[in-house]
């Protein structure tokens, strides 16, 4: 569900489209990336000039793809494939079917990562979130009972009254109205001010305890029903133990409503813009692509990293060693701090801390390729057709349905799974949790044989068991703030940075304030560009200033140690 949306000081005004403009540091990244005067100009001693970029998600190919633009010749390191945590994997004996591994949905308010997706020709299309308007019929099945709806007012009133609650409860002790008005007018000292206030108060407070002494929310069953069924995208009881302002930023910022999927598979992001040929880079011949600065393709998983009197030395896992001036790390933090020998001398102290104390969510997903969209069938005895978006406290927890038409084979994710749900999958095998899964949807849906539509799978992963990532996002705890603010800070390589660390720059989404969305890795890598262009010299245009140029005025609140 959309939260109410306020715009009293216009009234009869149309109101500006919301932004995942963050309250932690409002700037505007889209229209920093639309200026025609672009990101920055470096000296032409420095064209050319290798840099590192480890790790090829999309936080380290936008890194690359606009480190490029600007004149350096960007080396990007992968133990993996182009793509991270963007993983389309097709279905075997079926190439041009996929299954969305990691990220499948993307919200329309994330423009920054919408101009890579328009910069590349990519076309998206509304996601199946339950109860959504492109979602046909939603199933909410919850102790043993099922509910079809198409709206939330066609459940029984109790969800109704959990939906009034959690709105009753942003407005009142969130300051929904005047933050939604204020982001969406980009009145970034409006932002800063509700949202300075709002961080120390609730800092130390989880999610769950948040609800806990809402006045709106003093009934447990409505606690345990929103943590369940929840609003939005699903169920949020797996984010009861995390910092609720984690979750407010993804309210205030619309992140979990409205979203779209890509078109193809998210895949193809990354490695479009691998592929991609600017038309404006400094000093590179027209037409230059990071594909072609790569001629032998990408460069192996990083394993050590020194200090050196050029920069930094960059050792990789077929034992190469290279020197570089800068070198901007994507990778997820548990990468960095197990992996790679000699990281720790080359941050604070503060930082280190920081990074150890990086949490994430696990998660896991289990894919089929059926024969046909066949949900959409009617139930001759009822008329309802025989399967929707399925909301459930059991094991499967969420199943979405995508198709591409009535007459071509469907993706169905049967299961959806986050943190100690994940753990229930995290040891079987896809051929097991398959078998799991067949059976909860064969009591939810007992006139409906999954099984005999199954052409292709199953194909599965347990994000915590891949070995480059070892877990699903970052997500902070109660009292992370600081550790947070340390890290999205890194890119201003301030007083704190031990002179051995100055030119290294983190990005990606564990640096974001939002965790798990593409928009924060796209945004963070945009700061480690501006990062190393003036370690490297360079400056912004003053008429497009970037992100740690006004980084005094919009940073975030310091809380005292």
């Amino acid at each position: 569900m959309t939260p109410p949306a306020s715009d009293q000081r216009r009234a009869g005004a149309p109101s500006p489209a919301l932004t995942m403009l963050g309250p932690d540091f409002p700037f505007s990244y889209d229209r920093w990336l639309r200026h025609p005067a672009g990101l920055g100009v470096l000296p032409a001693v420095q064209h050319g000039r290798e840099v590192a970029v480890v790790g090829a998600g999309i936080a380290g190919i936008t890194a690359a793809y606009e480190l490029m633009r600007l004149g350096l010749r960007p080396v990007v390191y992968e133990a993996d494939a182009i793509g991270g945590r963007m993983r389309s994997e097709p279905f075997p004996g079926y190439a041009d079917h996929h299954a969305e591994m990691g990220a499948m949905r993307f919200p329309r308010s994330a423009r920054s990562l919408a101009h890579y997706i328009g910069l590349v020709g990519l076309r998206t299309r509304p996601f199946p979130n339950p109860l959504a308007a492109a979602t046909s019929s939603t199933v909410v099945d919850l102790g043993g009972v099922s509910h079809r709806a198409r709206t939330v007012k066609d459940l029984p009133p109790v969800f109704q009254e959990v939906e009034d609650a959690w709105n009753k409860t942003l407005l009142e002790l969130a300051e929904l109205s005047v933050m939604d008005d204020a982001l969406r007018h980009r009145e970034v000292d409006t932002v800063k001010a509700v949202w300075n206030r709002l961080v120390p108060a609730l800092d130390d407070q989880s999610f769950y305890g948040f609800l806990a002494t809402s006045p709106f929310f003093t009934s447990f069953r409505h606690r345990e029903i929103f943590g369940q069924v929840g609003f939005g995208t699903g169920g949020w009881d797996t984010d009861f133990p995390n910092s609720v302002l984690d979750v407010l930023r993804l309210i205030y910022t619309g992140a979990n409503d409205d979203q779209e999927q890509i078109v193809g598979g998210c895949q193809q992001l990354p490695e479009r813009l691998w592929d991609h040929r600017p038309t404006d880079s400094a000093h590179w011949p027209r037409g230059t692509s990071l594909a072609a600065l790569h001629e032998g393709g990408l460069r192996p998983a990083v394993t050590g990293l020194a200090r050196i009197p050029e920069g930094f030395l960059v050792e990789d896992a077929e034992g190469g060693a290279r020197p570089y001036p800068a070198v901007v790390f994507t990778a997820p933090h548990r990468v960095l701090v197990t992996k790679v020998a000699g990281a720790r001398r080359l941050f604070s102290a503060a930082h280190w801390t920081a990074l150890e104390r990086t949490h994430y969510m696990c998660a896991s997903k289990l894919w089929v390729l059926v024969d046909r969209p066949f949900w959409y069938e009617r139930s001759p005895e009822t008329g309802h057709p025989l399967m929707g978006m399925t909301l459930t406290d059991r094991a499967p927890r969420s199943v979405y349905l995508l198709d591409d038409g009535p007459d071509r084979p469907a993706a169905m994710c049967l299961s959806y799974t986050w943190n100690d749900d994940s753990l229930k999958f995290s040891a079987l095998d896809p051929g097991e949790r398959l078998e799991t899964a067949l059976r909860t949807l064969a009591d939810i849906y007992p006139d409906v044989d999954i099984r005999s539509h199954i052409i292709s799978g199953p194909i599965s992963v347990s994000w915590e068991n891949e070995p480059h990532f070892m877990g699903a996002f970052k997500a902070n705890l109660p009292g992370h703030y600081r550790y947070q603010r340390r890290l999205f800070s890194h890119f201003m390589q301030d007083d704190d940075t031990p002179p051995g660390g100055r030119g290294l720059f983190l990005a990606g989404d564990d640096v974001s304030w939002t965790g798990g969305f593409a928009e924060g890795a796209v945004t963070t890598a945009l700061n480690a560009v501006w990062g190393a262009v003036r370690h490297l010299g360079g400056t912004t245009c003053p008429e497009n200033p970037g992100p740690g140029d006004l980084f005094d005025r919009l940073a975030p609140v310091n809380l005292p140690e």
